[in-house]
């Protein structure tokens, strides 16, 4: 149905009306308009965050289980776990606990050293790591200063 005409009298009652019903009729529009806009905009900065997160993710798990470059390789360090009174069934108490990393800054030369740190202690705190997403949340912890911690933020 279209809606009425304005009435002739410009100064009566129901002109002031009509024009106040157009202009709340205008803003309703232009609001609308005006959140498709940025509901577009959000959809398309979550697709690239999802794009982006995917790989990340699975970069930071191959870093993780690569080899690393200390004197006891993964394997050693795997039998050296498992071997009598120091697997998952001996106490907990009795484990040495390994060192936790430092605080990691983003500087590209304290980078091999952190995650040899993290790979470190992740291996031999097994238990506590079973699900990837608790690796991941675990390094992204550490990143707690300068370009790192910009990084960490995005991410969670």
């Amino acid at each position: 149905p279209t809606p009425p005409a304005p009435p002739s009298d410009a100064s009566s009652p129901q002109d002031n009306a009509w024009c106040h019903l157009m202009s709340l009729e205008t803003q309703v529009q232009l609001t609308q308009d005006f959140l498709t806009s940025h509901m577009a905009e959000l959809t398309g900065l979550h697709q690239t965050t999802e794009a982006v997160s995917l790989p990340l993710q699975a970069l930071l798990e191959r870093l993780l289980f690569a080899p690393t470059t200390s004197s006891m390789p993964p394997a050693d360090a795997e039998q050296f776990v498992s071997a009598p009174g120091l697997g998952p069934s001996a106490p907990h108490s009795k484990l040495p606990h390994p060192a936790l990393p430092d605080v990691y800054d983003g500087d590209c030369k304290a980078g091999e050293h952190f995650l040899q740190s993290c790979i470190t202690y992740i291996q031999l705190s097994g238990e506590a790591f079973i699900l990837d997403a608790f690796k991941t949340a675990w390094v992204l912890s550490y990143k707690k200063a300068g370009q790192a911690s910009t990084y960490a933020l995005h991410i969670f």
